[in-house]
């Protein structure tokens, strides 16, 4: 086969066996599990990402977590009002630049992000059962490199 041959090709195409779907089944089912292991917490994975990913300190704005949730800048400000509401985030403007607001952690919102870790390592435990670390190594190589792919 040629380099530049295509890898896909309508011929052999069959939705249930093509890599888009696989990948979206497999983002369900992950969903769909850190939903029910949050469910005792009353949060959403979403919410338990974002959660997750302002206890780390590389994101501060609903810009930055809107960016790498690929969710549009509506949909994370419900979001992130929930959470206000609830008490686990808190907004507070950028003493450098009035026009941003940037995004903290309460002290619920700390001890949930405390909580993350273990329920991810869990289920994570739970869904790869059966696989050995050479292969979950490859699939996270593999799906790096995808990820590559849409930046160029």
């Amino acid at each position: 086969m040629q380099e530049n041959s295509p890898l896909f090709t309508l011929e052999k195409y069959q939705i249930d066996d093509s890599v888009g779907f696989l990948l979206t089944r497999a983002r369900s089912l992950l969903v769909k599990s850190i939903d029910e292991a949050l469910s005792g917490c009353d949060i959403t994975s979403t919410q338990g990402g974002i959660i997750y990913m302002l206890s780390t300190g590389k994101y501060v704005s609903a810009a930055d977590l809107a960016r790498e949730f690929y969710i549009d800048a509506a949909s994370m400000k419900r979001t992130l009002d929930r959470l206000e509401a609830h008490k686990i985030i808190e907004r507070k403007s950028n003493p450098d630049d009035r026009r941003q607001i940037l995004l903290s952690l309460t002290p619920a919102g700390d001890a949930l992000a405390q909580k993350m870790p273990v329920i991810y390592v869990d289920m994570l435990n739970r869904l790869f059962a059966g696989f050995s670390a050479e292969e979950i190594g490859f699939l996270k190589s593999l799906l790096r490199k995808l990820l590559v792919n849409n930046n160029t």
